[in-house]
């Protein structure tokens, strides 16, 4: 079941959006209720699912009505029509019409947000700055203190508690707002814009300081962000928006391999697959691949072949007659070390470290689920990916 799940949200800036929604259903654009009411339409028809311990991207450009729905989450923002569901303890709560102690008690206790421009307290110390949300939820001074103590050490920033807001680089505030985020122990956190105003090699290394984090805590994270390479390099999963909608949906493979419309295209057209894609999404099928019997051709030119047993497992390799011996890669693993023949990999390869191998081998590889043969990945697949073509 979904930690979050949105259903056909409107979000309407206005104490009456009656008028605003019945334009929208009458098919008028954003900018023609603007003109014709006054009114803003923060977000239109907008039914996504979160699940829990993913990272969910909301991406756009300035205006596309991303930071508005994430505030929808946590109350900020009035859902004007449409459901959204938060999951508590068993429950699902309607943040679109709960009441204002059932609102309360998911800000305090379930949903935590780190803001884009930090929002801390120039007048209290980083430790107070950290402590700030446990002491709304009224832990005991002790505790505070033994959570607090556990967060400024995950973040790096021990021998920095007793300091101002001003004497702490950009870099340094942001991980205050996170340890902040972190300290009341909320299991989703709502992220807006976090990491924009850094510079980028800071930006990159708090990227993976979130990446490292979330490897521990697992937390659901709904993320806000304009840069594609920073939603692709996050995101669990991707929604792209543009005029408040959501235009796709989808895995960062799916979006950069199908792309929904051109304004989705637009987007990916300078993104770099490499960074993105992995060897499932870019494999020959065993089914596609040409069968004799129980073997599957490896590779036609040099009438290499795989052996099958039952359940698509290896029996044996042979180039012709001759066998073959197979070698296996792991993550980490040198690529240096591997000799020219082909390599036994897992399906989620990273399509950087497959082109490496490729190179270092001169040999296809053979992508597995654990023991199962899955697909084969060579030249012709690697090529077509990078020039944002599908094999045939």
């Amino acid at each position: 079941m979904s930690i979050i799940k949105f259903d056909k949200v409107d979000v309407i800036f206005s104490k009456d959006p009656r008028e605003a929604l019945k334009l929208l259903d009458e098919g008028l654009t954003r900018d023609q209720i603007l003109k014709k009411t006054g009114q803003i339409v923060g977000v239109e028809n907008a039914s996504l699912d979160i699940e829990k311990g993913e990272i969910c991207v909301l991406m756009g450009l300035s205006g596309s009505g991303k930071s508005s729905l994430l505030r929808c989450i946590n109350g900020l923002n009035t859902v004007s029509r449409g459901s959204l569901f938060v999951e508590h303890e068993g429950s699902q709560i309607n943040i679109a019409n709960c009441s204002a102690a059932e609102l309360k008690m998911m800000r305090t206790k379930r949903i935590a947000m780190v803001f884009q421009k930090f929002a801390l307290m120039p007048w209290l110390t980083v430790r107070e700055n950290i402590s700030f949300g446990l002491e709304m939820q009224g832990r005991p001074e002790k505790e505070r203190r033994k959570l607090v103590d556990e967060k400024l050490e995950l973040v790096g920033l021990t021998q920095w508690r007793n300091k101002k807001p001003d004497e702490l680089s950009g870099g340094m505030q942001q991980r205050v707002g996170l340890a902040r985020a972190l300290a009341v122990d909320a299991d989703i956190l709502l992220m807006d814009e976090p990491f924009s105003a850094l510079d980028p090699l800071i930006r990159q290394g708090l990227q993976d300081e979130l990446l490292a984090l979330q490897s521990k805590l697992s937390k659901t994270i709904v993320f806000v962000s304009h840069d594609l390479d920073e939603a692709l390099k996050l995101g669990s999963r991707i929604a792209i928006m543009k005029d408040g909608r959501i235009v796709q949906y989808s895995v960062p493979e799916q979006i950069v391999l199908n792309p929904a419309d051109e304004y989705v295209r637009t987007f990916v057209a300078h993104t770099n697959p490499l960074n993105v894609l992995c060897g499932r999404s870019l494999m020959r099928t065993v089914d596609e691949c040409t069968h004799v019997n129980d073997s599957v051709c490896l590779d036609p030119s040099g009438d290499s072949w795989l052996d099958m047993a039952e359940g698509n497992v290896i029996k044996g390799a042979r180039q012709g007659a001759t066998p073959l011996d197979l070698q296996n890669w792991t993550p980490g693993q040198d690529v240096g070390t591997l000799d020219r023949r082909p390599t036994l990999v897992h399906s989620n390869i990273g399509m950087r470290d497959a082109l490496q191998i490729r190179y270092q081998t001169g040999n296809k590889l053979v992508l597995q689920d654990g023991n199962k043969v899955v697909g084969i990945l060579g030249d012709t697949e690697l090529y077509h990916a990078l020039l944002g073509k599908n094999h045939g």
